[in-house]
Parts: structure tokens; C-alpha cells; sequence
């Protein structure tokens, strides 16, 4: 069974002006998505921020946030590193905290090989009992998970169920999925390819729009599931420019400032990442007013 369908949120991590973690502010975005129907918490991803907390302050966000959401939806916690131990590690004490699954992002400048990749998850996820999904994001980390690496794991790891891909390449995941024959779980990591992700088997997506269109993104998936198409596609292509605005800078500068705007507080970014360019701001302000978020 897939650790979640439909839309997951790759929730932001909320900060103080004074740079610490905001705990309030975290539980009511929790609140928020959990209310608009969002399917599963991916917390301490990179939309999290989690390159920039400490240790101690990553696995406080998880247990927080596995605390907070009391079983209504599962809690995904983002436990990978570049250095195979700190992963291990990090993985453990978020089952310790409750967590239901983790998502292990490739590891990013070392550049492994395949067969380095396939032994640094499989030491990770034998360390752990609870399943693990695999992300693949090469624009981020100079690295990408090969289809064949995927399903290898997925077919001879038992707690490795699947991968968020988000490398933009189409051709590449419909040739995971070609040779998957059902043993991996897909999941978008691209919010303008959930509805062509989803007609290749996917899953559902781990979302930064779902940050502020809970409702909608999750209504993607589940017009997708239920036999609307079009009802599905329609959603995805009038997301469009919303999504393009909250990746006109990297992310999660722009959802940030969106999350700002909407009054839901969710606070500045930790450095080297810096606040929205104010020449971007009236972009991102016109693509929300027009999908109706603000």
C-alpha cells in the first residue's frame, strides 16, 4: 500500500523575526492544509528549509509536526543528506518521533555513482523499518537517480517504495514506469506535470502549490482518480501561471512571500536564500488574485 494518494504538501518551515522556528504559525498552516483536504505533510523537505536548520531544530520541526498532525493525515519526513551516516541517523529519530515514511533526496555535489546511490539508500532505509520514497531532483542536487537505479531499489529494498521525481523528464519516468511492473510508487515533484505524471501511474505529487491551493491541488489528484480528465487537466492548466510565479525565483522564496501575502505568516528565510526581489512581487500578486487566492 502506497504510503499516501493525492496531494501531498511540501510544507514550509515558518520563522520569527529573530530567526527561530515558529511553532504557532507552524501549527496553523498544518491546520490549514489538514482543513483543505491536503492528503499527506511532507515536512523538512526543501521547501522546509531543512538545509538550514541544525540538527536538533530538524528533528523538533519533525516531532512537532508528526505531534500536531495526530494521525489525520501521514507525516513524510525529510531525512536525507549528502553524508550516509547523517541520513541514517536523521531517519532513525524521525521513526523514533512518529513519522510515517521519509523522503531521501539524492545525495547533492558529491556526485555519486549508481552504484553509489543504490548502496547509500539501501544503508539508509536497512536502518529503519518504516518505508522510504526516494527524490529525485537533479536541477538541485548536479545528480539523478537513473530509472534502473529506482526500480533496483525499490525491487530489492523492501521499505524503499518509491520516488518523487521531479527531473522534469517525461521520457525518463515513463521509462521508470515501464520498467517498474508496479513495484514503485511515483510521485510528482513537479506541480506542472501532476496531471502527465499521474497518466503514467503515478500516485499523486509532493506539492510547493499546495502550500497555498491546498484544495484545488488536492482536487487535481482526485478529479484525475475518480475519471475526470479533463476535470483534472483543467485545474492543472489553470494553475499554470501560479505556478510559474512561485518559481520565478527559487524556491521556497516565492511561496513564502505568497504564504506572507495571504496573512498566514509564515515569516522571512534563513541565508543564503533572501526575500522575494520586490520587482517580482506584483507578478506573484497577480497570479494569485487571478487563481482567487488573494
Amino acid at each position: 500500500m502506497a504510503v499516501f494518494t493525492g496531494a501531498g504538501v511540501a510544507i514550509v518551515t515558518p520563522f520569527k523575526e529573530n530567526g527561530d522556528v515558529d511553532y504557532e504559525k507552524f501549527a496553523e498552516l498544518v491546520e490549514f492544509q489538514i482543513k483543505n483536504g491536503t492528503d499527506a505533510i511532507i515536512v523538512c523537505g526543501t521547501t522546509g528549509e531543512a538545509s538550514t536548520l541544525t540538527h536538533e531544530e530538524h528533528l523538533a520541526v519533525i516531532k512537532y509536526c508528526v505531534d500536531q498532525t495526530a494521525g489525520r493525515v501521514p507525516v513524510v519526513a525529510g531525512t536525507g543528506s549528502n553524508c550516509t551516516q547523517t541520513a541514517v541517523y536523521l531517519s532513525q529519530e524521525a521513526e523514533k518521533s512518529g513519522a510515517d515514511a521519509v523522503l531521501l533526496v539524492t545525495p547533492y555535489y558529491n556526485k555519486a555513482t549508481q552504484d553509489g546511490l543504490y548502496r547509500h539508500f539501501k544503508t539508509i532505509a536497512d536502518a529503519i523499518k518504516i518505508p522510504a520514497i526516494l527524490y529525485n531532483v537533479p536541477g538541485r542536487t548536479g545528480c539523478n537517480l537513473l530509472p534502473e537505479t529506482v526500480v533496483r531499489l525499490c525491487s530489492e529494498v523492501e521499505n524503499i517504495v518509491g520516488v518523487k521525481e521531479a527531473s522534469g523528464n517525461i521520457s525518463q519516468v515513463a521509462k521508470l514506469m515501464a520498467l517498474a511492473e508496479g513495484k514503485v510508487d511515483l510521485y510528482s515533484g513537479n506541480d506542472d506535470q501532476i496531471v502527465p505524471l499521474l497518466s503514467l501511474g503515478g500516485k499523486g505529487v509532493i506539492s510547493v502549490l499546495s502550500n497555498v491551493a491546498p484544495k484545488e491541488t488536492h482536487e487535481i489528484c482526485s478529479k484525475f482518480f475518480a475519471g475526470d480528465v479533463a476535470g483534472s487537466c483543467a485545474l492543472q492548466l489553470k494553475a499554470l501561471d501560479l505556478y510559474n510565479a512561485l518559481f520565478c525565483e527559487v524556491n521556497p522564496i516565492p511561496v513564502k512571500k505568497a504564504l506572507n501575502l495571504m496573512g498566514k505568516g509564515a515569516g522571512s528565510l534563513r541565508m543564503p536564500l533572501t526575500d522575494m526581489e520586490e520587482a517580482n512581487v506584483p507578478k506573484l500578486e497577480k497570479a494569485m488574485k487571478e487563481f482567487g487566492i488573494l
